[in-house]
């Protein structure tokens, strides 16, 4: 089974890398390899809204969104973690998300979908904040579900912890690791 994980934050073993972590871990112990993206330190430039996908379902853009592109039509299991900034998903995540829009345009205009291969397509998303409102979680949610449908992952599960702010706090939440560990361990079972 194939896993791709993309890490959306900047902050290096911060709260989301440490959730992000766990659930590897969990994949890993059972044997799957994931290819983890650390989408700060890529070369990833904003969607251009150019049009040049439209008619291909090929970006025109030449930078490391192309590896990125083979690895999510290839991937069985796909894992978003990001923080949560102004109720969203971290210009990092986002800007991945974004460029999608090739796949968008390859889904719904030129009615080609990515196959689901023999172990069907799911997705995990892993959202960390320190607001305490729930709506982070949810406007986070709502956009890598548009994400997610768009790449042809049909369902995915959603871990969110709020009020967890300065770097490393996520430890001493009583269930988080515990939790992205389960989560991992349930995405890969089929």
């Amino acid at each position: 089974m194939k896993v791709v994980a993309f890490l959306g934050s900047p902050r290096v073993d911060g709260n989301t890398e440490l959730l992000l972590n766990a659930a590897v871990r969990a994949i890993q112990e059972q044997g799957h390899e994931v290819k983890n993206f650390r989408l700060n330190v890529l070369n990833i430039m904003p969607c251009q809204d150019c049009g040049g996908c439209d008619k291909t379902g090929v970006c025109i853009i030449n930078d490391d969104m192309t590896e990125i592109y083979r690895e999510i039509r290839e991937a069985d299991r796909i894992i978003l973690a990001s923080p949560i900034f102004f109720f969203g998903m971290s210009a990092q995540a986002k800007t991945m998300v974004d460029r999608c829009q090739a796949f968008w345009c390859e889904k719904y205009l030129l009615k080609k979908t990515i196959p689901e291969g023999p172990h069907g397509r799911k997705g995990l998303l892993m959202l960390v904040g320190g607001m305490k409102k729930e709506i982070g979680i949810q406007c986070g949610d709502a956009a890598a579900k548009a994400f997610f449908r768009t790449i042809s992952v049909p369902a995915h599960e959603v871990l969110g912890f709020l009020g967890v702010d300065a770097k490393g706090a996520i430890v001493d939440h009583p269930t988080a690791l515990k939790d992205a560990y389960e989560a991992g361990r349930r995405l890969v079972q089929t």
